[in-house]
């Protein structure tokens, strides 16, 4: 079956996770990646988890796996004018370049817009970066921890008084690589409608910025971002999340309480709450939050979650639903039968979960077909058989220490 990207060529020279994902979204539509690694070493990535402690002897390194699938691998010494020579070679031959260097490193290299553009008019360049091309900090270092305290989401997350909170799962660099794929989607568009090329970037504080638009908006426009929220005291107890007997957590989710007031008291066993002058419509309920959120506490808390979950599906036409974990995310009957999560039968390591892909094209759909590459895996086949060079090319490169 035809996938979307088929026929387009990337050249990813990216490290750690911001840069290596936009171009795994790009992989997993059908476009051919070839990652470009420094010649010693690698990606940085490959060995994180090992100097973490983590044993990988008998699984998968998940970090590189995820960042890095359906994707080549060329090993490649960079600061040599051969090796340059063979990313050039490449470019003319590519749609999109990817890369995610502090600003500067790439220039310095040859390795700019402006330098690969000579070699392909058309190039779309895309930069992943932390703050932005333009500015007093454009050139400054960014991890996925520095976007999420730039960006204001560490006090977002969590309850008034809580000290800045960092998300886990490097959020920031998945949402960095999101809006760059977004980008390059949207440049292979322009290029086929008016034949340009152009350059990209995707910073993260402006990926950020947009996934918390909706509270930027509020800040712009009201004065005010909006607020954390004590659950205790949020002024809608009908949309709020509660413990259950067995230590689960269910969540209510009606932004228009009035409508389902009256229901819930009912199924939860309560039914003289739904006249109860504190809580008998929405602005009443909003001045008596903390009483009505502390009943409901006390209520959800007799019974555990399965208990809950049968009554109100069966009583009622209410939103709601579970609080998973990450931990509970693989399970969920929803995740499993969406493909979110799905089987992939990887060449070392054999049956192994994976993340799927999150849109659904019915007619070209994306897919996952290969892992992520061994280091340098394919530097001689891309030289020989896309390249043209020839085996007495590549020993002599290798000699050189040009190629790995």
């Amino acid at each position: 079956m035809l996938m979307p990207l088929e026929g387009i060529r990337v050249v990813d020279w990216t490290i750690w996770q911001q840069g290596p994902v936009a171009s795994v979204m790009l992989g997993d539509l059908g476009a051919e990646v070839i990652k470009i690694e420094e010649r010693v070493g690698g990606d940085p990535g490959r060995g994180l988890l090992r100097m973490g402690g983590i044993d990988l002897t008998d699984r998968p390194n998940f970090y590189f796996e995820a960042n890095n699938r359906n994707k080549k691998s060329v090993a490649l010494d960079l600061k040599t004018p051969a090796g340059r020579e063979i990313v050039y070679q490449l470019v003319a031959k590519s749609d999109v370049f990817v890369q995610n260097f502090r600003q500067g490193v790439a220039a310095r290299l040859g390795l700019d817009a402006i330098t690969l553009r000579q070699h392909n008019p058309k190039l779309i360049y895309a930069s992943a970066s932390g703050y932005g091309p333009q500015g007093p900090d454009s050139g400054a270092p960014s991890f996925d921890y520095m976007a999420q305290a730039r960006s204001g989401i560490m006090l977002a997350a969590g309850e008034p008084d809580m000290p800045p909170l960092a998300i886990a799962g490097g959020i920031a660099d998945q949402m960095g690589a999101i809006m760059l794929a977004y980008g390059v989607l949207a440049a292979l568009i322009a290029r086929d409608r008016y034949g340009v090329g152009q350059d990209i970037d995707a910073s993260h504080l402006g990926s950020m910025t947009w996934l918390q638009g909706l509270s930027v908006a509020a800040r712009l426009m009201m004065g005010v971002a909006i607020p954390r929220q004590a659950r205790a005291g949020a002024s809608n107890p009908l949309w709020n999340h509660y413990r259950c007997s067995d230590g689960l957590w269910i969540a209510l989710g009606m932004l228009q309480p009035d409508r389902y007031w009256a229901d819930l008291c009912r199924v939860l066993g309560r039914p003289e709450l739904a006249d109860d002058p504190r809580f008998r419509d929405i602005s009443a309920r909003t001045v008596n939050a903390t009483g009505c959120i502390a009943i409901l506490d006390a209520i959800f808390a007799t019974q555990p979650r399965a208990h809950w979950i049968t009554l109100l599906t069966d009583g009622g036409d209410f939103i709601f639903t579970i609080v998973n974990s990450v931990d509970d995310l693989p399970n969920d009957p929803q995740v499993q039968a969406n493909q979110y999560v799905q089987n992939f039968e990887h060449p070392a390591f054999g049956a192994t979960q994976v993340v799927g892909i999150p849109v659904r094209l019915s007619e070209t759909p994306g897919s996952v077909r290969h892992p992520a590459p061994e280091f340098g895996q394919h530097t001689e086949e891309v030289l020989t058989d896309l390249l043209g060079y020839s085996w007495e090319d590549v020993a002599r490169l290798k000699h050189e220490h040009v190629i790995a």
